[in-house]
Order: structure tokens, then C-alpha cells, then sequence
């Protein structure tokens, strides 16, 4: 009994086992392969050939436009500073007294002695005719007179400097000195610097053998003269300024020392965000030249070969393409060989556009037209190589 027992508990469970499968069902096999993932997307631009402004990137300085240093111009103690350091201040404003007690008495001593001197040659006029003095005697009157009237004219200038005023209109710096400093014994004793910053100048210098090489292109007829005159400005972090400015001075030579011609822009300045001292880069308008192609900076690459970039082909797949740069067309390059026109080249996604990897072209943002304007709104940076 017990044997049979065993028997039917191992039984059962095969039975119900093989009965919750129906007929003609196979076991599961392993699962099906997963679907191919889609192509990667990049971003491109499709080049076409036009008229470009050919630039130059140069490093300069910038300047004030005027700059003017506040000095003591009597000797004295300096009893108050009448202005904020680093605010805008008036062309007159006083901006320091001086202890002006002692010039306040040689001004009243002076005046006095004007005085004397007067009724003086008053009173000789009266009795020279009379006979009552001689020519001479009226003749030295009216010398002491002039020479009082004189030292009266130094007194009051001296009274009047006691007040520092500011000899331009500007934005005054840090003040020199503290109160009860002595300053003007035995010079003029620096007090503060006022600078005009609002327009403000870059210096910067361009070689003069670029510009002769630039002058014999036009010439020969590989380049046009540009026609804008209106320059950028590029700061330290790589930003454009807002505002355009222009060539205000070029120099008639070239330094013997440096080989280079100096040049001065000048630009807006109405938020005071450009400082003098400040390094920055000037781009400015040097030629216009027809038939040339440009592309973003980032899609030239360097290699062992050379640069070259990486194109859409027709066949929907990516693949390098050899090229020359002749220069910069703002952020962008300037190819001189190797692009025809129409190559729709990759500027995002190259990281994912392998050689022979089949990728889908999504135009780049922000771009919906050929790298090609006829010059009018990207101006061409030329490196050097007209």
C-alpha cells in the first residue's frame, strides 16, 4: 500500500505537467534578433561658392580716448577729496581742497598793495601837471602799479588752485593721496588720473608685408577692395563686442623695429565694458573676394595627411574629403581647394560620423541657407594670405 502511494505522488505531477502544454506547441526557442538601431543624425551645412569679405585678426590694446592726470599745482595740505573714486566727474568739478589760509592772505596783502599803488599815481596825475613832481617820479608810480596789479593776478590764481578742479570730463580712478598729505613742494604732485572712456581707442599693428601682399592682389586683380569700413572687435574670452567700430588712424610708415604699421579703431563705449589696458583682437575689412567657399571652423580637421572634412555622400554614408584653408570668414574657414559646391558637410556629430558609417543629414541650426552670401553679412578673415 505504502509502495502504491509513492507511486501515485510522482505520477500526478508528470501528468499535469505534460497536460498544461497543448498539442503540437514547441518549447520557446531563443528570442528573436533585435531591430537594427536607426543611423545616427548629424548636422550639416551645403556649401556653394560666392563673394566673401576678406579680414584680418589682429591683437591690440585698448585706450582711453583722453586721458589727464589731476596734479597739485600750489603746495599746501590737502584738506578733502570731493569726489567718489571710479565715478564720472565733470570737466570743473572740484575734486581736492588744499589749505588755502596762507594764499588767502597773499591774496588780501596783494590786493592791498593794488590799492596803495592806485591812489598813488591818482594823486601824482593830479600834480605832475603842476609841475609839482617830475615825468619820472609819475613814470615809477605807475610801474609799482602794474607790478602790485601783477602780483594781485598771481595771488589770486595761487587762492584759486587751492581748489583742484578736473581738466576734462571723465572717469576719475583711485585717489593718490589721503587727507592731510603734503603735496606741490617742489613738484606737481600726482592726485588722481581722469580717463574718457566712451568712444575708446584699440591700438594694434598689421605687418607690413601682409599689407604689401594684400595691395599686389588687388592690383593683379585676385581681390576687390571691401566695401564696408566697419570693424569688430573680439575680446580676451573669444566673444564679438556688440557694437561695430572704425579705423580712426593709420599710420604714413612702417616701424623699422617691428616691420608693422600701427593702426587705431575706435568703438562705442556707452556701457563702459571695454577698459583701457584690455587686450582684444580687431577684425577689419581688408578685400572682397568672388568665387570663394566657406565652411565652420569645426568641421576642418587635421590628420596626418593634411585637414580635410567630413562630407554626406550620396550614397547616404560619411566620408573624408581633402581640403586647403586660405583663411577665416569670422568663425568660419575660407576653403581654397578642395570643395566644388553642393558637398553637404558635417559640422555636429563627427564623433559619430565614422568613415563608411551610413548616417541621416539634419541641416545644421540656424542655417538654412548655402555658406555662401555674396559677401554681405559674414565678413572673410584672411590670416595673412591675400
Amino acid at each position: 500500500m505504502k509502495r502504491e502511494f509513492l507511486f501515485a505522488l510522482l505520477f500526478v505531477p508528470a501528468l499535469l505537467s505534460g497536460c498544461g502544454r497543448s498539442e503540437g506547441q514547441q518549447p520557446p526557442g531563443p528570442s528573436a534578433a533585435a531591430p537594427a538601431p536607426p543611423p545616427p543624425e548629424v548636422e550639416v551645412v551645403t556649401v556653394a561658392a560666392g563673394s566673401v569679405v576678406l579680414t584680418q585678426d589682429l591683437p591690440g590694446r585698448l585706450q582711453a580716448r583722453r586721458s589727464a592726470q589731476v596734479r597739485a599745482r600750489v603746495e599746501g595740505i590737502v584738506e578733502q577729496r570731493l569726489f567718489a573714486e571710479g565715478s564720472d566727474v565733470k570737466a570743473g568739478d572740484t575734486l581736492f581742497q588744499i589749505d588755502a589760509r596762507n594764499y588767502q592772505a597773499a591774496y588780501s596783502s596783494a590786493k592791498a598793495d593794488v590799492a596803495v599803488a592806485r591812489q598813488t599815481v591818482e594823486r601824482y596825475k593830479s600834480i605832475v601837471e603842476a609841475k609839482a613832481i617830475s615825468q619820472q617820479e609819475y613814470d615809477l608810480a605807475e610801474a609799482k602799479l602794474k607790478q602790485a596789479e601783477a602780483a594781485l593776478s598771481r595771488a589770486q590764481l595761487d587762492l584759486e588752485n587751492t581748489r583742484v578742479p578736473a581738466p576734462i570730463a571723465g572717469r576719475i580712478g583711485r585717489a593718490q593721496v589721503t587727507e592731510g598729505a603734503l603735496v606741490g613742494r617742489g613738484e606737481a604732485t600726482l592726485l588722481a588720473t581722469i580717463e574718457q572712456l566712451d568712444p575708446i581707442y584699440v591700438n594694434f599693428t598689421q605687418p607690413g608685408a601682409d599689407l604689401l601682399r594684400l595691395r599686389q592682389a588687388i592690383k593683379h586683380g585676385k581681390l576687390r577692395r571691401a566695401e564696408s569700413a566697419r570693424v569688430e572687435l573680439l575680446l580676451e574670452d573669444g566673444s564679438a563686442y556688440p557694437q561695430f567700430g572704425r579705423i580712426f588712424f593709420t599710420d604714413m610708415a612702417v616701424d623699422p623695429s617691428t616691420g608693422a604699421v600701427s593702426l587705431r579703431a575706435e568703438f562705442p563705449n556707452p556701457q563702459r565694458e571695454l577698459l583701457p589696458g584690455m587686450f582684444a583682437r580687431v577684425r577689419f575689412p581688408e578685400a572682397m573676394a568672388d568665387n570663394a567657399i566657406r565652411v565652420p571652423q569645426r568641421a576642418v580637421q587635421a590628420g596626418p595627411q593634411g585637414q580635410f572634412v567630413m562630407i554626406v555622400a550620396a550614397d547616404g554614408k560619411a566620408a573624408p574629403l581633402p581640403v586647403k584653408t586660405g583663411g577665416m570668414a569670422g568663425p568660419d574657414f575660407v576653403v581654397s581647394s578642395g570643395l566644388k559646391g553642393g558637398e553637404q558637410v558635417i559640422v555636429n556629430g563627427l564623433q559619430k560620423a565614422r568613415p563608411g558609417t551610413t548616417v541621416k543629414a539634419v541641416p545644421l541650426a540656424g542655417d538654412n541657407k548655402p555658406q555662401a552670401d555674396g559677401g554681405k553679412t559674414a565678413p572673410a578673415t584672411n590670416g595673412g594670405k591675400p
